[in-house]
């Protein structure tokens, strides 16, 4: 990519982990998914496990969102004409996590990827190009893409953060495979060295990315490799949550932690 720039800003994250104590409450929000009407399947006061339904989508039912946590569902937030903000889980101090019968994805067949991964609350993960809203589980992508690097200033570091999850990862590209005829194509930064995690990784076609930002975009990735045609689906998933998707069919069960950066010039290192 000749195009762009790079953003020099001070306060990039350190290599190294922190241990930070769990929220007693965590929020999930239908106004984070683009054109997303939640109907509702809880009420207040209900119990919930990791993985219980909390909602689907009005114009997509068989897309379900599901509960990171368990816990009690403490509040459900409404604004104007009863429009549903958040769905609040007051959490329990360890994660209980509903079970779900699964398998190697290379045993499935699409269907039945498909069936489970909508069950668990997994395919909100998967977005399409045009318009980057969640993927429509009815439509036949011609390529699915993951982005193993972003290059945005103060962006986290893939490499670091999926080090030693080379098991899940490849589990997550396993079930990508079975829901495309395509390919499934994995672009990695070009002038460092890739993780194992992404250089060993199989069933993908790899891409070496050069350039400044926005390199790292899938979107700028879609348009130099495959670009879409007219009447063409591309999906794309961040390369975090195809490791979850990887860990959910070889435990069965959801696990929603996530690793995430923090940035800035203003943060300081205790």
């Amino acid at each position: 990519i000749k195009r762009g720039v790079d953003i020099k800003l001070v306060g990039a994250a350190d290599k190294l982990y922190g241990d930070v104590s769990p929220s007693e409450t965590y929020v999930i929000k239908p106004t984070d998914f683009h054109g997303v009407v939640p109907k509702l399947l809880v009420a207040e006061g209900d119990e919930v496990l990791a993985g219980d339904q909390l909602f689907y989508s009005k114009d997509q039912e068989r897309v379900r969102f599901t509960a990171p946590v368990s816990g009690e569902v403490a509040e459900i937030k409404r604004g104007n004409k009863r429009k549903i903000l958040e769905v609040k889980i007051l959490a329990d101090k360890e994660v209980r996590y509903k079970s779900f019968e699964t398998g190697a994805p290379a045993d499935l067949s699409k269907e039945k990827v498909t069936e489970l991964m909508l069950e668990a609350g997994l395919w909100p993960m998967l977005r399409q190009r045009p318009y980057d809203v969640i993927a429509n589980p009815d439509d036949a992508p011609k390529a699915i893409f993951i982005s193993a690097f972003d290059s945005a200033p103060m962006a986290p570091d893939y490499d670091f953060i999926l080090e030693g999850r080379e098991a899940d990862f490849q589990a997550g590209i396993d079930a990508l495979g079975c829901l495309t005829a395509g390919k499934v194509h994995l672009s990695m930064r070009g002038k460092s060295a890739p993780a194992k995690v992404f250089t060993e990784a199989k069933g993908v076609e790899k891409h070496n990315v050069t350039g400044p930002h926005p390199a790292g975009n899938v979107g700028i990735q879609i348009h130099h490799i495959d670009p879409i045609n007219k009447g063409e689906v591309v999906w794309y998933v961040n390369p975090q949550d195809v490791a979850t998707i990887g860990s959910f069919f070889t435990n069965g069960k959801y696990d929603a932690s996530r690793t995430i950066a923090i940035a800035g010039s203003e943060v300081n290192q205790a």
